[in-house]
């Protein structure tokens, strides 16, 4: 390793900082604002809409927008194969086409069996262009010192929203929602293609040298009790924050507060989102990987609570909502080095694909679990007493996800 400085990726991948594309930390950065915000984002702020000029029930609108989450988090797992092998470039540039086509096609949808298979379409790219593609990159490109790029990203990435909600709320101001989808799209393809294209064009590293079992090891760690605990621990702990996050304005509603007030206190709770991501990299020198894991569900549990107990005053449910945006904020970080924190970056794509699966499943679920349980519960405070055990569980079983000592990285 002479001659190269051990900052960076050179003690990891033998190729030194020269293996990192310049520009691809602030194409991915720009590419994740606008996919999330146009693929993710546009859905609930066009849904009424759509609803009111088809006459589609919105149950059904909201399902084919949960079936994208879903073949999203199935696809994931392919997709994560393909990224170990050949890198980002050809995946997250396909991705962002076929995200730009199947807006067309969810656009130009006749139909709810049409509307769904556009959504079926848009969770192929969401695979192939959202986080999980961008932090395989960064995490091969960046290592050891990925932790600061992918918390770059994500805190672009969490400006998604706040740029294309209203961008979106205000084309529809102005044409149909059939005519601001096909706008958008023609963004999503103008920026994205040619960002991915051109931006992740550097060789893509080989797979760090890992210890004797690193031949064997992807197989040996998806079938291992802490990689299955792990992933049982964030497949509850992503119910339980996606619920809250969308049962929070029906809470706050119940509770007598006006749609105005409930509307910022979860905006704010995007803006403590934002704002516990800088703090992760701290959090994470501190601490061990199954001490944060846990220390973080079980956060997660305890602000749940809060929302169940504390009905009073505003300004404490507002910084309730903000601090549990800070827990959901460190908790993407979390999820983004699970791996590599415990088996090393050589089958980052593929474990981390297995890892995401089953928890963005149950994300997609999550919204329609919680407006189904309102009723036989008894209102939502109930439902986020639910949620909150639902965390408590997690933060439990996460504190069982210590790799076996033979099977952790190298580098640990």
């Amino acid at each position: 390793m002479t001659g190269i400085s051990t900052r960076g990726s050179g003690a990891v991948t033998g190729t030194g900082d020269r293996s990192r594309p310049r520009a691809a930390l602030p194409a991915l950065c720009l590419t994740q604002i606008v996919s999330w915000g146009i693929v993710y984002y546009a859905f609930p702020v066009l849904d009424p809409q759509i609803t009111r000029a088809t006459h589609w029930p919105a149950g059904a609108t909201t399902a084919a927008f949960s079936l994208g989450l879903v073949a999203s988090a199935l696809a994931g797992i392919r997709v994560g194969r393909i990224l170990d092998r050949r890198g980002p470039r050809a995946v997250m540039t396909i991705g962002s086409a076929l995200g730009a086509a199947s807006l067309l096609v969810v656009a130009t949808a006749p139909n709810l069996p049409v509307f769904f298979f556009g959504w079926a379409l848009a969770g192929l790219a969401m695979a192939a262009t959202f986080y999980q593609p961008a932090f395989a990159a960064l995490t091969r490109w960046w290592a050891p010192d990925h932790i600061r790029s992918l918390t770059i990203v994500t805190l672009a990435g969490g400006l998604a929203s706040t740029v294309f909600a209203p961008l979106t709320a205000l084309l529809a101001d102005h044409l149909s929602w059939r005519h601001t989808y096909v706008v958008l799209a023609a963004v999503l393809a103008t920026v994205t293609v040619p960002a991915h294209a051109l931006a992740l064009r550097a060789p893509w590293p080989e797979a760090p040298a890992g210890p004797a079992h690193a031949t064997t090891g992807e197989s040996r760690a998806e079938r291992s009790r802490p990689f299955l605990l792990l992933a049982a621990a964030f497949t509850l702990s992503a119910f339980a924050m996606y619920a809250v996050v969308v049962a929070l304005v029906p809470l706050l509603l119940e509770r007598g507060y006006s749609t105005n007030q409930a509307a910022w206190a979860l905006g704010l709770g995007g803006a403590g989102q934002t704002l516990g991501r800088t703090l992760y990299a701290a959090l994470a020198r501190r601490t061990t990987v199954t001490t944060r894991t846990t220390i973080l569900i079980l956060l997660g549990g305890l602000t749940t609570t809060a929302f169940a107990a504390v009905s009073s005053p505003y300004a404490l449910l507002v910084a309730v909502s903000i601090t549990a945006g800070m827990v959901r904020g460190n908790l993407t970080l979390l999820q983004a080095t699970a791996v590599t924190d415990r088996w090393g970056t050589t089958h980052y794509g593929r474990l981390s694909g297995l890892l995401a699966a089953p928890a963005t499943t149950a994300a997609a679920l999550a919204p329609i679990a919680g407006a189904v349980l309102a009723a036989p519960l008894g209102g939502y405070s109930r439902v986020f007493v639910l949620l909150a055990i639902t965390s408590m569980t997690a933060a439990f079983i996460a504190a069982w996800t210590t790799p076996d000592a033979g099977n952790r990285p190298s580098s640990k």
